[in-house]
Parts: C-alpha cells; sequence; structure tokens
C-alpha cells in the first residue's frame, strides 16, 4: 500500500532530533515485504490496515485537532525488551522500582558485540498527548543493546517488539518449538508499553513485519471500561469498535490468524473473575465484555487467537499465571543512555552537556531519569531555566517550574480564558488527589463531575495544559481523561493538600471523610501536616505515598512558594521554620526498620534543603553512627566511628559536614562524609560500606592532617582493590600517621617504614594466596616491622603459606603475637611447620586461629607436642568446625594436664566430639596446674553424659575454668 503524503508540522526545537531505521532492520523488512506480496489481502484486511495505519503511524501534541502531527517513525527507537519477567502482583510504588531497576543495570551492565541486529543509538521520545495508555510513552531503550541485561549468562534475554510472540529459549538462545499464544508485559508508567503497541500495529500494516497474522485489533482496557455494562457477542464488539469489519466469518476461518492486543491492564476496572465467569465458546454468543475477555484470554474463546495484554507491574497479578505463555518486561536507561537522550534532545551541544553535568549533581533526579517521560520533563524544564541559573535540584522544584512553563504556554495560546490559573490548579488538584486516594490512573465523566468538574470544563483543561491534563476520544466512542504522567498527578494532589492548609477559609470536604488521608486536612499547624503525611507514607506498605510524601514537603519550602506565587496569587502561605520536620524525619529515619520507606525519607530531607545523612551518637560508649545514602542506589550504608572523651564534648555532625553554599540537597556519599569526619575520630569502623579506591585516597588525604588522631581503621568487605591498597601504603610510610589497627588488603611494604606504628593487620577474605603471604614473610622478617597481629582469615592459603609464616616468625625481630587462619585449608601438613615453629624459643606466638582449616586428630598431637616445651607462649587456640573427634580431644587433654601449658582459652566447636570427649577434658582441667579459663564446646554431640561430666568439673574447687559455652 502506498504511503500518503503527509505534511509535518514544524515541531518544536525539543523534538526535533530524529531517527531512522538500520541497515539490517531494512534487510529484514525487505524480505517481509516480498512474504506479504505472496499473500493476498482480502477487502477487510485492507481496509483494516489501512483504519489502523492512519490511527498508528502519528504522534500528537495536545488534542488531535489542535495539535502538531509526527510521523512515529521518525521518532522512534526499538525498546528493550526482555523475556523472563517475574510473575505474580508487585504492589511497591514504581519510583522504588525504578530505583532498583537503575542500580542493577549501573552495577552489572555490559555491552554484547555479538548481539544480532545492529540497532540504531538514537532515542527520540518527548511527551505526547495523544498517546494511549496510563502512561504517555515514547520508546525507549536500544533493544540490540545489552545494557540491561546483568551478568552473562542471566535469564534475561533482549527480544524485539516485532518478536514477541517468539520465544526464546532461557540458555542457549535458540527459537523453541512451543507456540505462544499469551504475551504479558511488564512495565512501570512511561517506559513504552503503549508505544510498542502502536509501533508494532505500524509496522504490521506497512507490511514490515508480522505478515502471518491477518487481523489485529487493539482494545485499551481505558475504553473497554466504558463497554463494562453492555453486553454483546465478539463479534458485535470487534464490529462496534472496527466499522470496517464486515464479514467476520473469516475470524473462525482456520486459514485466518488473529491477534488482540489489551492495552493497559492496569486501568482495567472489569472483574476480569476467570474463575467464577460462565464459559463462553462461540463468538455469536452475548455475553458481558468481562466474560468476552477471560474467555479470550483463557483460549476457550477462539483458542487459536493470540493475545497481548501490556501492564503495569502492580497489576501483573490479575491475570493467571496459568494463562500466560510468556512474560516480557520492559526497561528504561541506564546511565550512559541517560547522557545519550539529553545529548540528542537538547540540540546546542554545549547547553546539553551543561544539563547533564547538573543532572548528575542530583542524585535523586538523575535515579528518575531512568524512565524516559521523566527525562523529558526534566529536559523541558532545564532548557527553559537553565541560563536563568534556576535549574532544578529537587523533584519538587523540577515539577513546579513544569507546571508554570506550562500555565505560561496557556496564557500564550489562550489569553480569554473565563478561569484564573489558580481556579484551574485547585480543580485538577482535587481530582488527582481524589482519584489519587481511590489509586486511578485514568478518570472517566463520572470520576470528574464528583471531583466538581464537568466535562466541557475538562476539554478545556486539555486543550490549554496539553503537558499535563488530557481527554481522549477512543474506538468505542466514549471519553477517557487522565493526567500525563503518575508524578504530575501526584505532584499535583500534594500542591491541592498545601494549598487547602495555607487557606484556612477554603471549603475542606475531604476531612470529615473516613478516607486514610482525611487527616492531612485536620492538621493545625505546617509541622502537623508534614508529621501526618509522613506516619501516613510509613505505614503504605507498597510506597503508594512516596512521591506525594516528597513532593508536600518540598512544595513547603519558601524558594518553591515564590515560583508558586505569581501562579498563585491568592495563597495565603507565610514563611515557616522547617527544622521540627527536619528533625522529625530524622527521627523517623533514625526508627524505622522497613529499608524502603527508610530511603524515601532520606530523599525527603533533599527535598527540605537538607543533607541526606543522619547520625546516632552514644556519647555514654563513645560511638557514633552516620548513615548515608549510596549514590545512585536504593542502599544506605552506615559508617561507624569511635570518639574519644575530649572529640565527644560538644560534638555537632553539621559542624563537620556543612557546606558553604545555601543549597544543601547534594547527596553526600560515603565518600563526602569521610573526608570530613576522618580527622575528627579516633577509630572508623567501616565494615562492607561499599567503599572504593576514590575512597582510600580520601582517607588517605584526611588522616595525613597533623590534627588526625585515627588509631584503628577497618575497611573490610570493600572493593579496594590494589589501588586502594597503594594509597594507604602511601599513608602508613608518613610521619604523621598514629593509625595502629589495619583491616584491609596487604600493605606490607609500607609497613617496613620506621615511622609506621601498625600493630594489627586485617586481610581477612582476601584473595592473596601464597604469593601474598610470601611479601608478608619478608615484612614479619623486618626489624622495622612492629606488626603483633596478622588475621588472614579465607584468603585462599594453604600448608605452603603455613612454611613461609613460620620461618618468619622465628627471628628475634618478630613481634607477631596472634595469627588467625581461618577458613584456609592448610591442613595437617600446615599445622606441622607451625608446632615446629612453637618449639622455637623465639617464637612470641599466643593465639592461634585454625577453625575450618580441614585438620585431624593428627594435628592435635603435633600441637600437643609443640605445647609442652617451655619456650612455647600459646595461651588460645581455636580448632573449631575440624574433624578432630575423641582421639583429638584426649591428645588436648594430656596437653592441658602438663605444668609447661599455658593455654587460657580453648575453643572445640563443632569437632564431631562426644562424652569421652568430655571425661577426658574434664579430668584433665581438674589438675592443680591447669590454667584453661575459657572452654568452647558448642555444636558437639556431647549427650547428657557429657554435660554431667562437666558439671561435676564446675564443682570442683580445682577448677579455674571462669567460661563454659
Amino acid at each position: 500500500m502506498d504511503e500518503p503524503e503527509i505534511k509535518e508540522a514544524d515541531p518544536p526545537p525539543e523534538e526535533s532530533v530524529q531517527q531512522g531505521a538500520s541497515d539490517t532492520q531494512k534487510l529484514k523488512t525487505n524480505k517481509t515485504k516480498k512474504d506479504t506480496a505472496e499473500h493476498r489481502l482480502t477487502p477487510e484486511e485492507t481496509e483494516l490496515r489501512s483504519f489502523l495505519k492512519e490511527k498508528c503511524q502519528h504522534l500528537v501534541e495536545g488534542v488531535p485537532h489542535r495539535g502538531d502531527a509526527r510521523l512515529l517513525q521518525d521518532i522512534y527507537t526499538d525498546l528493550y525488551i526482555t523475556e523472563g519477567g517475574r510473575g505474580g502482583v508487585n504492589e511497591e510504588h514504581e519510583v522504588r522500582q525504578i530505583d532498583r531497576a537503575s542500580m542493577f543495570y549501573n552495577i552489572y551492565s555490559y555491552m554484547s558485540d555479538d548481539e544480532e541486529g545492529e540497532q540504531s543509538d538514537d532515542f527520540e521520545g518527548e511527551q505526547s498527548d495523544d498517546f494511549e495508555g496510563e502512561e504517555s510513552d515514547y520508546a525507549e531503550g536500544e533493544e540490540g543493546s545489552d545494557d540491561f541485561e546483568g551478568e552473562k549468562g542471566s535469564d534475561d534475554r533482549s527480544i524485539r517488539c516485532s518478536d514477541i510472540f517468539k520465544p526464546l529459549h532461557p540458555q542457549r538462545g535458540l527459537w523453541q518449538h512451543k507456540s505462544i499464544r499469551v504475551v504479558l508485559t511488564k512495565g512501570v508508567a512511561g517506559i513504552g508499553k503503549t508505544v510498542s503497541v502502536q509501533k508494532f500495529i505500524l509496522d504490521w500494516t506497512k507490511g514490515e513485519a508480522n505478515q502471518d497474522i491477518h487481523f489485529i485489533f487493539p482494545l485499551p482496557f481505558r475504553e473497554l471500561n466504558l463497554m463494562k455494562n453492555t453486553e454483546l457477542s465478539l463479534v458485535e464488539l470487534i464490529q462496534h469498535c472496527f466499522a470496517q469489519m464486515k464479514d467476520l466469518k473469516l475470524l473462525s476461518s482456520s486459514e485466518s490468524k488473529t491477534l488482540f492486543i489489551f492495552d493497559g491492564l492496569d486501568e482495567c476496572r472489569l472483574p476480569l473473575d476467570f474463575h467464577s465467569n460462565p464459559r463462553c465458546c462461540e463468538v455469536t454468543d452475548p455475553a458481558s465484555v468481562d466474560v468476552l475477555l477471560t474467555n479470550l484470554i483463557n483460549g476457550n474463546l477462539l483458542p487459536s487467537a493470540l493475545v497481548w495484554i501490556t501492564t503495569r507491574p502492580a497489576a501483573a497479578g490479575q491475570i493467571p499465571p496459568e494463562c500466560v505463555d510468556q512474560m516480557t518486561e520492559i526497561r528504561g536507561f541506564n546511565d550512559p543512555q541517560k547522557d545519550d537522550y539529553f545529548k540528542k534532545r537538547i540540540i546546542d551541544e554545549n547547553l546539553a552537556m551543561r544539563v547533564i553535568n547538573h543532572l548528575k549533581l542530583s542524585r535523586s533526579l538523575y535515579i528518575m531519569c531512568h524512565i524516559p517521560v521523566f527525562a523529558w520533563i526534566f529536559a523541558t524544564v532545564a532548557e527553559r531555566t537553565l541560563e536563568r541559573g534556576e535549574m532544578p535540584r529537587t523533584l519538587a522544584q523540577m515539577y513546579t517550574h513544569f507546571l508554570n512553563i506550562q500555565t505560561c504556554i496557556k496564557n500564550e495560546k489562550y489569553t480569554e480564558g473565563k478561569e484564573t490559573d489558580e481556579e484551574m490548579v485547585l480543580k485538577l488538584g482535587k481530582l488527582a488527589f481524589e482519584q489519587l486516594q481511590k489509586g486511578n490512573l485514568i478518570f472517566y465523566e463520572e470520576d470528574l463531575r464528583e471531583s466538581g468538574i464537568d466535562v466541557t470544563e475538562a476539554s478545556l483543561y486539555s486543550g490549554v495544559c496539553t503537558q499535563i491534563f488530557r481527554v481522549e476520544a477512543g474506538l468505542c466512542h466514549g471519553r477517557v481523561f487522565s493526567f500525563v504522567h503518575l508524578t504530575i498527578q501526584e505532584f499535583l494532589a500534594a500542591l491541592y493538600v498545601f494549598l487547602c492548609f495555607c487557606n484556612s477559609s477554603r471549603n475542606k470536604p475531604h476531612q470529615h471523610q473516613p478516607s486514610q488521608l482525611s487527616a492531612l486536612f485536620r492538621a493545625a499547624t505546617l509541622e502537623d501536616l508534614h508529621k501526618t503525611a509522613v506516619d501516613l507514607a510509613l505505614q503504605s506498605k507498597n510506597g503508594h505515598l512516596d512521591l506525594f510524601l516528597r513532593f508536600l514537603l518540598g512544595i513547603s519550602l519558601e524558594s518553591n512558594q515564590k515560583l508558586l506565587r505569581h501562579l498563585l496569587p491568592q495563597t495565603n502561605s507565610q514563611p515557616q521554620s522547617l527544622e521540627q520536620t527536619v528533625q522529625y524525619v530524622k527521627h523517623k529515619i533514625r526508627h524505622e526498620s522497613e529499608s524502603d520507606g527508610k530511603i524515601n525519607l532520606f530523599y525527603c530531607l533533599n527535598e527540605l534543603n537538607q543533607h541526606a545523612v543522619v547520625e546516632r551518637i552514644d556519647r555514654k560508649e563513645g560511638k557514633l553512627s552516620v548513615e548515608v545514602l549510596l549514590p545512585g542506589r536504593w542502599q544506605t550504608r552506615q559508617l561507624r566511628f569511635e570518639l574519644s572523651e575530649e572529640q565527644l564534648g560538644g560534638f555537632d555532625l553539621q559542624t563537620y559536614i556543612k557546606t558553604p553554599e545555601e543549597d544543601l540537597t547534594d547527596l553526600l556519599s560515603p565518600d563526602d562524609v569521610l573526608k570530613k569526619l576522618v580527622p575528627a575520630v579516633s577509630s572508623a569502623l567501616l565494615y562492607q560500606c561499599s567503599l572504593t579506591e576514590k575512597s582510600c585516597a580520601l582517607i588517605a588525604a584526611a588522616a595525613r592532617s597533623t590534627s588526625c588522631s585515627l588509631k584503628w581503621l577497618d575497611l573490610t568487605g570493600n572493593s579496594i582493590h590494589d589501588t586502594g591498597v597503594q594509597h594507604l601504603s602511601e599513608l602508613l610510610k608518613d610521619p604523621q600517621c598514629k593509625l595502629e589497627t589495619l583491616h584491609c588488603a596487604a600493605i606490607a611494604d609500607a609497613a617496613r617504614s620506621t615511622s609506621c606504628s601498625l600493630k594489627s593487620l586485617v586481610l581477612s577474605y582476601n584473595n592473596i594466596h601464597e604469593n601474598g603471604v610470601q611479601h608478608l614473610s619478608e615484612l614479619l622478617k623486618d626489624p622495622q616491622c612492629k606488626l603483633e597481629t596478622l588475621q588472614l582469615e579465607n584468603c585462599y592459603l594453604t600448608e605452603k603459606s603455613c612454611a613461609l609464616i613460620a620461618a618468619a616468625a622465628r627471628p628475634t625481630s618478630c613481634s607477631l603475637k596472634c595469627l588467625d587462619l581461618t577458613r584456609n585449608a592448610i591442613c595437617d601438613i600446615g599445622v606441622q611447620h607451625l608446632s615446629e615453629l612453637f618449639k622455637d624459643p623465639q617464637c612470641k606466638l599466643e593465639t592461634l586461629h585454625l577453625g575450618y582449616c580441614s585438620v585431624t586428630e593428627k594435628s592435635c598431637a603435633a600441637i600437643a607436642a609443640a605445647a609442652r616445651s617451655t619456650s612455647c607462649s600459646l595461651k588460645w587456640l581455636d580448632l573449631s568446625g575440624n574433624s578432630i573427634h575423641d582421639t583429638g580431644a584426649q591428645h588436648l587433654s594430656e596437653l592441658l594436664k602438663d605444668p609447661q601449658c599455658k593455654l587460657e582459652t580453648l575453643e572445640l566447636q563443632g569437632c564431631d566430639l562426644t562424652e569421652e570427649s568430655c571425661a577426658a577434658i574434664a579430668a584433665a582441667v581438674r589438675s592443680t596446674s591447669c590454667s584453661l579459663k575459657r572452654l568452647v564446646l558448642n555444636w558437639n554431640s556431647i549427650h547428657d553424659t557429657g554435660i554431667q561430666h562437666l558439671s561435676e568439673l564446675l564443682k570442683d574447687p580445682q577448677c579455674n575454668l571462669e567460661t563454659l559455652e
């Protein structure tokens, strides 16, 4: 079919980037068109294709008869769709899903060069008001890119939109032979579900894909809702929505393949009762629309027909899993694609880079730009505010600017409006609030009437606020209303609540309603309003009030009220201190156990122009805990410190982290906090705090300060790599460094420095192997080395490591007193080397940890023999987790009886001992020469008899035991 000639209107500057299809796609298109030519279209097919092509080939800004038509093909980019999305219900707010997805993509992203089909990098996708579905979603993400897939070998496989009914084998990447009849595609609001449907249909009408399908019937749920009380047959339903379909006998033909597309399941107001609905098998049998849909989806009606359903994640559970053959998911931007989008969205290259750089300074906004519609809103605002130096840093700032921009555009286009901006915003805000309470994203005429808006006003609003509110006329000849995006609805709802509070004379119809949110309208003070909103948001386990709360707190800032003042001149808001609100939010963070709610509260501090950092101080113990958000992650980390009594006196965290700028919305990272606090503390316990080599550089720089008194530093469980170790090594060589204990990766060379005071080195859980031990051995031999404690737990060591350490610990200059080799496969041969060391008069070792080292009773015999030496100083022996059995315990019992034995602690947890071992050990401890004070026998099968032996031991006056576990 020939393309109709279309004269495209000049697009606005922000919509001028275009994208063409790749050469690979063109080759596939040519082949498909050749296949299509072999199939002669029936008159019904021809008319249907022509109708759908006309409907799908344009994106329209504003209401159709006023907007600027643009070709979908010019601005569409292939969506990134994956197979294997999780089934079930996901009820949490999508901002949480967005942040988690952003975290996952940016940690595990990689690019595959082998992906079949080269894809274009361009993305186009500003908001259009003529989109169907709850989101005005442009196409986003590159289908051919593996940036989103996470680790190689994951179950996520990219699928072309046109291949949605071709199942991909999750392991071999081979097309399966089983047929796919029902596909359910999930995606958050604004991610591109509706436009993917539109593109699928357009490609089909143009003969470029899926030409084995003869009929496609798109039936959005928002339009089917209008017919919920109507009873008709499937044939009548199709003819009602598609007047071109006159001869529907083709539907029942075995040679005809039909696809039904149900877009926006989350907007469905039909019961969809798959279990109780009656069975319907004939296309001519009348039934309710609900019954027709359930029977069509479960295969009773037209079992050969294909079905494609799109939905937001929270509604996916409405379709029984057994009815779905393939689950797919549409995903958004990773960080590099966010940057690419803005470079293509904003024509001025310098302006684009300034926008990107600014955006990266505001992590909360940068994360939200994972969703393309949000990126479009930010770009719209940034282009108009950057030159004036008013670039938004928070969500509330951005949406306030967006509202101002849209109302200014409205006033320029429509100068004869009878209604003020404030009256219009209040009505829209009331509608947004009421529908947010009900969980509705789409509204019908009865919903508008309930909010005091008549249909003519709604049509006017959609014309004057084209990027905020819209009205659509669909296939089923009814009208549907919605806000352009969920976040805009949440912003207007929060604005409405704030305006009602500020204008106490305004009628508040909600304050006496029994709904949960009615408490907001009974608040007497701004502090009460904020506390009520915080409490309501925390009570919501799915987070549906998270953004509402952020918006409400942000709008309360005087700076944001100034932005609203020209828009809402009648608002009687007075500047008020928000310090009590800030302290209440911090109090809730300290006592909130549910992590998602806590993280949202950190972003609330951000909206309140506060550093998102919360401290806990135990002045009695001298301990400080600082909790911060991880940059770009839906997670927090606690940095723990110890302060001296002098440091603790009058300690105020804000004194250290306060910045000279008035804008405090930057999300401080753990590195930012460390840089400021390290010089002021005596110990920094930073176990598993997601620190990097950059963190080490900052810590090293701070610890060189003459005023720094840091003596203990624990960096265990952080990926600092060799580069980070190098920074710390240089620190240890510095004469100003006062570090005495360091838990991190190997720093042998630095510890040789005469100025180094390091006494404890913890290298546990690092892959140091024998090569690393060789360096440590050389360190221990060095006369300058002051190390007394060396911890090497789980460092992939073997018996060779024990030989190296034993040789190094013999010199008189070696100060090593504590050695931890837990969870290394040193076996009995390794213990033999260490036993020889204990016999050496120069050996100073007092503590030896050999838990889970694959040793047997032979090692017990070797240690017992060595520890009888008069020169042996061994006081603490840990053999837990080794199968030494009763024979090994017998060797150790003989040692305890020896007058030369100095053992004070013996740990034998989980050593396969029985009551026989208890008897032997009890007899040994009764010896007057035995100095054992602590005995650990947990996780052994000693039974009642063994306990009886130990009980009798404790009653003996000769027993010196203080602890028995």
